[in-house]
């Protein structure tokens, strides 16, 4: 079986965890300093997608963060294969720019699917972190594969996250 090449972006505001969520997905690492991306940043990651143990040679897009001021170059979205909308839950206004996020990405790759992170929910109150998740899930919508709350310090699921996103890919 052929190895075949895949591109995923990671969209969402400034300082949402996106840079620190491919770093533990691409090295599992994590790192307390922040690093604005600008631009974009590709890295790489050879994965294998079961059952029927597909290569897949991921190419993660790290696309700088939107805020109302500036917003991402749209041709870093164009031929991609899916997205990773990512939201801080320590920054609620970073969660209501989700679906204008989503909208974006959709609108340029109407037929992807993609995936939401609610990032840092190790800095979050287990009563607060209940509440915000229940207002922030997108499972409803048709090209949202599945909401997570993640963190990138701990590493809670984010292989789950890229590895599901990955293999929607292939469907």
């Amino acid at each position: 079986m052929s190895i075949i090449s895949k591109k995923i972006c990671l969209i969402g505001d400034f300082s949402v965890g996106k840079t620190s969520l491919i770093r533990r997905f691409i090295e599992d690492k994590f790192s307390d300093k922040y690093l604005t991306t600008i631009g974009v940043k590709i890295s790489r990651k050879p994965i294998t997608i079961e059952p029927n143990t597909q290569q897949i040679n991921l190419l993660v897009w790290d696309i700088e963060g939107q805020t109302k001021q500036t917003t991402i170059t749209t041709n870093y979205l164009q031929g991609a294969h899916g997205a990773i909308v990512v939201g801080d839950l320590t920054r609620t206004n970073t969660l209501k720019h989700i679906p204008s996020h989503l909208e974006l990405f959709l609108e340029i790759n109407p037929q992807c699917k993609t995936v939401v992170a609610l990032n840092k929910f190790d800095l979050v109150s287990p009563e607060k972190l209940d509440k915000l998740v229940e207002l922030n899930n997108f499972n409803n919508r048709e090209q949202v594969i599945d909401t997570y709350v993640t963190s990138a310090k701990t590493g809670d699921y984010v292989n789950t996250m890229f590895k599901e996103l990955a293999a929607s890919t292939i469907a």
